[in-house]
């Protein structure tokens, strides 16, 4: 008997509920299940080393339910890594100088096909009593091209990597029983031209439902204010998955933030065929309706009950939205709520250090935060749908939302690609507009762009007719640019946008993407060798940050501009090549610290008094040169002195810098910040001594204990005073007690090639490889096993198990002429257990034929017998880069006190609390 018809000890008996982003209501809950998935690297090109995957006699494309390989419900996974979701195998991946310069020279992908496809399994109980609803099996993102399997059934191919994935599952299941759920994915070909990263980089759902039920993404809420109120209207589709037509009412009722009812439909009836959807519109008012704004974002939720003829609540399915109002005018921007606001906004991939592509929730929430610090109040998601987790951040903390889909086109392709973009985010207040492309070259300045672009837009408008649509064109103006409704200028320099805006008086333009600053954050001298950029005055697209404000600063008529980008990202290290692993075009580095564009930024966006002087004042060897001194600053006036002499008082001009000439000497740079004459602000910058000791900063000092939550931690570098060394390379090395752990470390120079993350390497023996299983309808062929072997050699610190699979029906099992139980079957057993000899171990097997021709086929692709073998994880460690890193800090689970402490030779240590809290 083979090893699965035993339970194993490592199980999964329970799948986790989400307190986020799942709902649980009669005949509907929505169950996170992100944890205890096994993983192991397959292969792009060769079926033997990708455990043997498309080699069965028949193919699951031949037979349904023939999934072999490690696709089969009975494959033995449990050589292979534990991890939790979200994961991105690319992330843990070396740096090859062969590999993609897009991805960031990370050594997947072409040319590495031994690291380009992964594997993840995972167990599902599903109980008995579920029998009679629909189960599907969702993933909100999975990189790339991946093919699902239930039990060993084949249930679909994505090969986008950014389109969520659902799948109805339900007759694949074992009611009552073990069910294996099997994802293969391939991240050989690049989708895009930037880091993707590479397997179940987002969340995975399991969704139960009555069959009678509002469909996939089966709401849409559209709001209007009327004086103090909001009209709402809802359109519901509702499907009927049964076998007999439903007859149903639909009601639904609006919930404010506090829990209380604040609007109600009455009930509509709706009768629906078998394997049918219908679709209703409803209507309700919220008196004294509170908006949906940057600084207030107010959150509705409706909440649509399916009930049958007799009452029963079938489905209860919940939308959460905003009330506001959007407008976009030709000639006077863009208006939210009734008011002018002009876009102030970035461009970002979807990639931050130590994680890779795969962010926690809470990293998502972070990175927005960042955004907003600096008075961004506007995201363009680039160039792929955006994270679900992404487009929530961004409704609870106010920030603007275009969400761009990958690829123009106008065949199913394209279209179903588009409208699940957009049928899965038009409920989002925080999305004014939606993309269609994104610098399609080949198209944009030619007629097929312009009816391309066109089509595109028509289609979305009958999906969405509140939102406009764009289209971001660099180079090639004159196709796309005559038919979009409204123009993304990508980099001012490729046109005369004012005789754009002459030309197309009724087109919307705004400014989808300028320069930045281009920088290594804390870098003033360029190191070509190293890629270490100096502050650019004229970056890589043109311009620069200041330049390009000014520009959509002036003209009322632009909406805004989205500047590239607001974090560095990996890949795409333009103007470099290798060593750099790392684009600069962010406001932030990829870990979010700022350079010093942010706070010309900051001084420009924000009414936040601001006052930045740089550069660092630590130069030996430069003494007597001449330094410039900059200060970005929304003071009236700065005033700047140097080892306490004054170099000048300035008035600072509207969205400019002020600079000084400086003799550099070792010492004290200081600004005053003048406000109507009067001192308001002074900022020091000394120059250091040498290294002292770390300095840990959580950003929040308490977490919710679920497994999921994380705290971004800082570690400086600082001197005897407490200043932090500009120039520090210190190494750290980081140790955690309590219930976290690390999940990865970054420090932003673009040049490193540190690990961002550290775990055990596993791997297994395989016990007997010249074995031949009889193919499954040799069931003459008598079965025996045999397997010599030494004792493994186990690293320190490491682990071994012998996994065993049974080859047939009343099997037997000795090792060394001593019988073994068949309980082993279903375990990982110690080898130190077994007392194996050094040398010349014994392992046997008799057993008859299963009777299950599936079974008997298992057997041919199983091993019967392996040594897993487990090393553990070396010692996190970062060096600091210009004397700051980062550590990001993951809830395990548990309740508790979390000490993360950073250690390094010659300094002294820091440690940082973290609590996870239970919240209930």
């Amino acid at each position: 008997m083979s090893f699965q018809k035993f339970p194993t000890l490592l199980a999964i008996v329970a799948v986790a509920l989400s307190t986020f982003n799942a709902s649980q209501a009669s005949g509907r809950s929505r169950e996170r299940i992100n944890d205890g998935w096994r993983f192991a690297l397959g292969h792009a090109t060769d079926k033997q080393k990708d455990f043997g995957h498309g080699l069965g006699y028949f193919s699951y494309l031949a037979k349904t339910g023939f999934g072999d390989g490690a696709a089969s419900a009975t494959f033995d996974d449990r050589a292979w890594r534990v991890v939790d979701l979200p994961h991105d195998w690319a992330a843990e991946a070396g740096f090859d100088a062969k590999a993609s310069y897009s991805h960031g020279f990370k050594a997947i992908g072409p040319g590495f096909p031994e690291s380009s496809a992964g594997w993840y399994r995972r167990e599902i109980d599903i109980a008995a009593d579920d029998l009679g609803k629909r189960i599907r099996i969702e993933f909100d993102g999975i990189y790339r091209d991946a093919a699902v399997f239930v039990n060993g059934f084949f249930v679909g191919q994505e090969p986008s990597g950014f389109v969520s994935q659902s799948y109805d599952i339900t007759e694949y299941l074992d009611f009552g029983g073990r069910n294996v759920i099997a994802v293969r994915a391939d991240a050989s070909m690049e989708e895009g031209w930037y880091y993707e990263g590479a397997g179940i980089y987002r969340h995975v759902y399991l969704l139960k439902t009555d069959p009678v039920h509002v469909a996939r993404y089966g709401t849409f809420v559209r709001t209007a204010m009327e004086g103090e109120d909001a009209a709402v209207s809802i359109s519901t589709k509702v499907k009927n998955d049964g076998d007999t037509p439903a007859a149903v009412r639909v009601s639904q009722e609006i919930v404010d933030e506090n829990g209380n009812v604040v609007a109600k439909a009455d009930a509509a009836s709706l009768v629906i065929s078998a394997g049918q959807v219908e679709e209703l519109d409803q209507a309700l008012r919220i008196v004294d309706a509170r908006v949906w704004d940057l600084d207030t974002p107010y959150l509705y939720e409706m909440r649509t009950f399916v009930l049958s003829g007799e009452g029963t609540v079938l489905d209860e399915y919940r939308t959460s939205f905003g009330v506001r109002e959007i407008r976009f005018d030709p000639n006077e921007g863009f208006f939210l709520n009734g008011r002018s606001v002009k876009l102030k906004g970035s461009n970002n991939h979807h990639d931050h250090a130590g994680i890779g592509a795969a962010l926690p929730d809470a990293m998502q929430e972070y990175r927005i935060r960042k955004l907003k610090e600096m008075g961004m109040n506007a995201y363009r998601v680039s160039h792929h749908h955006a994270s679900p987790a992404l487009l929530e951040a961004c409704d609870r903390l106010g920030m603007l939302v275009i969400d761009e889909t990958r690829l123009m086109g106008i065949n199913d392709y394209h279209f179903d690609q588009l409208e699940h973009l957009i049928v899965r985010g038009r409920n989002h207040p925080s999305i004014i507009m939606w993309s269609v492309g994104n610098e399609e070259w080949g198209i944009e300045g030619n007629i097929s762009g312009a009816r391309i672009a066109k089509r595109m837009q028509d289609f979305a408008h009958r999906l969405d007719p509140t939102r406009r649509v764009t289209a971001a064109v660099s180079g090639g103006w004159g196709g796309i640019s005559t038919t979009i409704e409204a123009f993304g200028v990508n980099y001012i320099r490729h046109g005369d946008v004012d005789k754009q805006h002459r030309e197309f008086p009724e087109q919307i333009i705004l400014g989808t993407e300028e320069t930045t600053t281009q920088q290594t954050r804390g870098i003033y001298f360029e190191n070509a060798a190293l890629a270490h950029q100096h502050p650019r005055e004229d970056g890589s697209s043109g311009g620069n940050a200041e330049r390009g404000w000014r520009f959509y600063a002036e003209r009322d008529y632009t909406a805004g501009v989205f500047f590239w980008t607001g974090f560095d990202y990996r890949g795409e290290p333009t103007p470099y090549g290798w060593p750099a692993v790392l684009s600069q075009f962010g406001i932030l580095d990829t870990c979010g610290f700022p350079k010093d564009g942010y706070y010309y930024l900051k001084s420009w966006w924000t009414d936040e008094p601001v006052l930045h002087v740089f550069p660092h004042w630590n130069w030996p060897g430069k003494e007597g040169e001449t330094i410039e001194v900059r200060a970005h600053s929304n003071f009236d006036e700065v005033e700047l002195f140097v080892n306490g002499v004054s170099q000048g008082r300035k008035a600072m001009p509207l969205n400019e810098h002020l600079a000084w000439q400086v003799e550099y000497q070792p010492g004290e740079l200081l600004a005053h910040g003048y406000k109507d004459g009067a001192l308001a602000m002074e900022k020091r910058v000394r120059t250091t001594g040498e290294s002292a000791a770390f300095q840990l900063e959580a950003d929040r000092g308490v977490i919710a204990a679920d497994g999921a939550d994380v705290s971004v931690v800082t570690l400086r570098v600082v001197d005897e005073r407490g200043d932090v060394v500009p120039t520090a390379d210190d190494q750290a090395w980081f140790s955690i007690s309590g219930p976290g752990k690390i999940i990865g470390v970054g420090n932003g120079n673009p040049s490193s090639h540190e690990a961002d993350q550290f775990h055990g390497s596993y791997g297994s023996i395989q016990l007997g490889k010249d074995w031949q299983a009889p193919a499954a309808w040799e069931t003459d062929k008598p079965l025996s096993f045999e397997a010599r072997f030494d004792a493994p050699e186990v690293a320190e610190g490491g682990s071994a198990f012998l996994l065993l699979n049974g080859i047939g029906k009343n099997l037997e099992l000795s090792l060394n002429g001593k019988a073994l139980p068949l309980e082993m079957l279903a375990r990982r057993t110690p080898l130190a257990e077994l007392g194996l000899k050094p040398e010349g171990n014994v392992l046997r097997m008799k057993a008859d034929h299963f009777d299950d021709w599936g079974d008997r086929e298992d057997v041919a692709m199983l091993s019967p017998a392996l040594i897993a073998l487990e090393s553990p994880a070396e010692q996190y460690r970062r060096k600091a880069f210009n004397g700051i890193a980062q550590i990001i800090v993951q809830s395990t689970g548990e309740a508790g006190s979390i000490v993360l402490k950073a250690e390094g030779e010659g300094l002294k240590a820091a440690t940082v609390r973290i609590e996870a809290e239970s919240y209930h």
